[in-house]
């Protein structure tokens, strides 16, 4: 399909080379059933890789197949430019990870896994809307869901900051609520609202919207366009922006929104809103709790200070920020059968459970069946910090994947180019908003040519 982003074979065989260079950790059997190389995510919460060592370590000694297990790190593009050149050279993993919309730019050169989904599925439920938008193709699946990865982007916040402005956060999201709290209050006037007054008060919320490094902001952004109603395009392809009311709303609402946002907020990267939370200068950030975890470690009395809890809600709704990691297997590969069995033994509920546990419940399992675990009730401190992290029924949220509002063809190239991005970063330097507008909607036509 066509994106942004292009490899030459040469190039792909470069990269191919660099892979196959990555740190290994040999796992070795007596008696090897066959051999298979893995391609893992390099996780942010260090002890994240440990756990799925010793898982895979376990199913290799049981299964008697030698592993070797890379931890490929997503900064740099790397583990997106790594996927990209296997796919080209055929050659590389047998399983490889994947962030989002990478598996489904390289999904005729993957193996079909219905039958893996069938298996997780029966007892860990139906997979969630944003992992079937990207991973379920004309009817087939073709990669597997992980947990390990998948994330919300909510809001997290400075509980002491919020009550001085008269907003007790644990009362307004508390851990296992008996009654639904009165959660509308929570709604994009009130982020404007405080975000204003942590502007004055030099707390500036840690929210930009950088170019197309700056996933954390498309997320957020995206999710906030549609809490507005506000689609780029729609499923045909037609492009919306110029005729929209929602669009129109939004704009003029983010216009008053950008004024309070960190004046290097054009320049955000996906590190600069941790480091805004860690350092104890912003008051807000949109983020799964990765942040959280390195203030645990070393900012403890800010980390003592977070709560997370839902995203506002907007005319349309409440939406919140996801991205979703996937497991493909390579058509090339020539050990599927104990590929396919390995996935399904990490992607069972009990090994689940365990590598979230390690990771103070970062990882979410997008799965109907497996968001009961006690970790996001018993993390701390504080204590539940992370229970409302997870979209719970009384939040009364939808998922929310940038741009998905339109096919995944044109939707890939809407997101890796930061267009929401980038409409935001316009308003912050002055431009007017039927400029803008404009910009928009040819960037939008040039990805349907």
């Amino acid at each position: 399909m066509a994106t942004k982003t292009r490899l030459s074979r040469r190039s792909a065989l470069k990269l191919g080379a660099a892979a196959a260079a990555l740190p290994l950790v040999h796992i070795r059997t007596a008696g090897a059933a066959g051999k298979l190389k893995v391609g893992m995510w390099d996780h942010w919460v260090p002890a994240g890789n440990a756990a799925m060592k010793k898982q895979v370590d376990a199913w290799s000694a049981k299964s008697k197949v030698e592993v070797e297990l890379d931890f490929i790190t997503s900064n740099g593009n790397k583990l997106l430019t790594t996927g990209v050149a296997e796919a080209t050279a055929k050659t590389g993993h047998d399983i490889f990870t994947f962030y989002s919309w990478d598996a489904y730019n390289v999904k005729d050169q993957l193996e079909p896994v219905d039958d893996v989904m069938a298996h997780i599925t029966a007892q860990g439920g139906a997979a969630d809307p944003t992992a079937s938008y990207l991973g379920n193709v004309k009817g087939h699946w073709i990669a597997v869901p992980t947990s390990s990865g998948t994330q919300n982007k909510p809001p997290c916040a400075r509980i002491s900051w919020f009550k001085k402005q008269g907003l007790d956060l644990q009362a307004l999201y508390p851990v296992k609520p008996e009654a639904t709290p009165g959660q509308a209050q929570w709604d994009y006037d009130a982020l404007l609202k405080y975000a204003e007054a942590a502007a004055k008060d030099g707390m500036t919320f840690g929210m930009g919207f950088g170019g197309s490094g700056n996933t954390d902001a498309t997320d957020q952004i995206g999710a906030m366009f549609h809490a507005f109603g506000a689609n780029l395009m729609d499923m045909k392809g037609n492009v919306l922006v110029k005729k929209s009311p929602e669009v129109m709303a939004v704009m003029e609402y983010a216009q008053k929104l950008v004024k309070f946002l960190p004046a290097e907020a054009q320049s955000y990267d996906d590190a600069s809103n941790n480091r805004a939370l860690i350092s104890g200068k912003s008051a807000l950030i949109f983020n799964p709790p990765s942040a959280w975890a390195v203030a645990k470690r070393d900012a403890p009395k800010v980390a003592e200070d977070c709560w997370t809890f839902s995203a506002p809600v907007g005319p349309k709704g409440r939406y919140v920020p996801t991205a979703v990691y996937f497991w493909g297997l390579w058509k090339f590969s020539t050990n599927k059968g104990p590929a396919k069995d390995l996935m399904m033994y990490l992607m069972d509920k009990a090994q689940v459970e365990e590598r979230d546990i390690a990771v103070d419940g970062y990882d979410i399992p997008p799965y109907a069946g497996m968001l009961d675990f006690k970790v996001w009730e018993t993390v701390g401190p504080p204590t539940g910090t992370n229970y409302n992290y997870p979209i719970r029924p009384w939040h009364h949220a939808l998922p929310s994947l940038t741009a998905s509002e339109t096919t995944p063809d044109i939707a890939v190239q809407i997101y890796r180019n930061a267009i929401h991005n980038g409409m935001l970063a316009r308003l912050k330097t002055g431009q007017k908003i039927p400029e803008i507008l404009s910009w928009a909607s040819d960037q939008l036509e040039g990805f349907t040519r």
